[in-house]
Formats: structure tokens, sequence, C-alpha cells
């Protein structure tokens, strides 16, 4: 059974930093492609990172300079480390491998 489970959210003033994890079981983790969304208060799902098979990273760029990608493929999780953030990163912040989705961390950029 796929899984993947983020952590690392929080309450953060504007400027800050976070680091995110998401966990991952149930599949070929060091080849798989795993990417980050992010859902503001009353918006849809807005695409924020990609880190391929080959380490490969790909940001859109209201994060691309912010935000850094990264996985380790030991230890199943991948990494987003979110730094100079600023209010409209405000969201639950979801993890996603094809399909799957975890249950997503909240963020709060908030002074």
């Amino acid at each position: 059974e796929v899984q993947l489970v983020e952590s690392g959210g929080g309450l953060v003033q504007p400027g800050g930093s976070l680091r995110l994890s998401c966990a991952a079981s149930g599949f070929t983790f060091s080849t798989s492609s795993i990417h980050w969304f992010r859902q503001a208060p009353g918006q849809g799902l807005e695409w924020v990172s990609t880190i391929y098979g080959d380490h490969n990273t790909s940001y859109p760029d209201s994060v691309k300079g912010r935000f850094t990608i990264s996985r380790d493929n030991a230890k199943n999780i991948v990494y987003l480390q979110m730094n100079n953030l600023k209010p409209e990163d405000t969201g639950i912040y979801y993890c996603q491998r094809l399909s799957h989705r975890g249950q997503g961390t909240q963020v709060t950029v908030s002074s």
C-alpha cells in the first residue's frame, strides 16, 4: 500500500523558514518522481515543486529561488526547504506520487 505522510508545517513569520518532510512507503522510492502541491484557503491545488528519480528538480516561478526540494533515498523521505516565506505561501502542503497524495501539513505565514 502506497503511503505518503507529510510533516513539518506550522506558523512562521514572513521571511522565516520551514522544512517539510514527506515520508514514503509502499513503492520503489528511489526511481519515483515526487511532487509537492499546496492549496490556499478557497483555492485550487497549486504545483510547488518536483524531484525526479535522477534528482533533477523543477519549480514554478512563484517559489523558484526560495524553495528547495531534495530527497534521501536511504530514508525514503522527500524534503521541501522553504525560505523567505510570504503570506501567500500559506496553505496545506501535500506530497504526491502518481495518483497518491498524503493528508497534508498546514503552513501559515503570518505576523
